[in-house]
């Protein structure tokens, strides 16, 4: 699902300290990826997206970190669907109208329509999209939001199906007749991205008693996530140095088939510390047919 076209330059990162370019690390890669790791207690997981209430911890699970193999699919992106793997590449889109991605009624009014637009254009059978947040990550300790290093999937059946209810209202059981797909557009800000990458689990190879819900607490309502178990069978992957013009569709959701993408990211060993932090967004969509 790899969109081609001709390209005229690519970006360049530099290392901080030096100003030298930077040979971006490529191929497959042994890092330590964090994993699901049930509550002590037993009790039910949760995680609060905001601060807990007084007594309460952020999250009440544990965390199970597990040497793998990350597998570069830099070269090999049209092997991959996310209909089929739960993500997939889309290359070389145009230059987006929002430029700081640094004001949320900005990136609404100028970014949402191009992830619209890209959306119905490679998501096959789509006739309507509805997106419904958006997150900015900075590798930046003042930054509301990081990177996030642990394996999750963004919502569960369940969590999905209530977001349909939540947005579309009147319409939501309707629409729920039809296939509902509920999709992540991951893209960097400051590509090439040499810190941080993001990885992705290809969906056939998690099993689903691997996949654990989680409640994830707002201030006004109580959402789902997934956890996600370690499995020696599952396999990963990242798309080296990616670049501006690139995205990464993750599919959390899927009505019809099921697929759905387990993700975090990861520390890279061959990163240094002068090099450029990973600045990204991440716009989630219900895509409806």
């Amino acid at each position: 699902m790899t969109t081609t076209a001709t390209q005229t330059s690519k970006p360049i990162s530099f290392d901080v300290k030096s100003q030298e370019p930077i040979d971006i690390p490529r191929g497959p890669v042994e890092t330590e990826l964090t994993f699901y790791g049930p509550p002590a207690d037993g009790s039910a997981p949760f995680n609060y997206v905001e601060k807990p209430p007084e007594g309460q911890p952020q999250r009440n699970y544990t965390e199970d970190n597990h040497p793998v193999t990350i597998h570069d699919i830099r070269g090999h992106e049209s092997e991959y669907d996310f209909n089929v793997n739960g993500f997939g590449v889309l290359q070389n889109l145009p230059p987006s109208a929002e430029k700081d991605f640094t004001d949320d009624a900005s990136i609404k009014a100028n970014y949402y329509p191009e992830v619209e637009k890209t959306l119905l254009a490679n998501v096959p059978g789509s006739k309507r999209i509805f997106i419904f947040d958006h997150t900015v990550r900075r590798s930046d300790p003042n930054a509301p939001r990081a990177p996030v290093t642990r394996a999750h999937i963004d919502q569960t059946r369940a969590s999905a199906e209530t977001r349909v209810h939540y947005h579309m209202g009147d319409e939501a059981e309707a629409l729920l007749k039809d296939r509902v797909r509920l999709i992540n557009v991951w893209r960097p800000l400051n590509g090439p991205v040499v810190a941080s990458p993001l990885a992705y689990a290809d969906s056939k190879t998690v099993p689903d008693d691997q996949v654990v819900g989680v409640q994830h607490r707002y201030p006004h309502r109580t959402g789902e996530t997934a956890g996600v178990k370690y499995s020696p069978t599952g396999k990963w992957h990242y798309l080296s140095g990616m670049t501006n013009d690139e995205r990464v569709l993750l599919q959390c959701y899927d009505s019809q088939d099921g697929a759905r993408t387990p993700h975090s990211a990861f520390v890279d060993p061959r990163t240094k510390e002068s090099w450029p932090g990973r600045e990204s967004i991440e716009v989630r969509a219900l895509v409806f047919g």
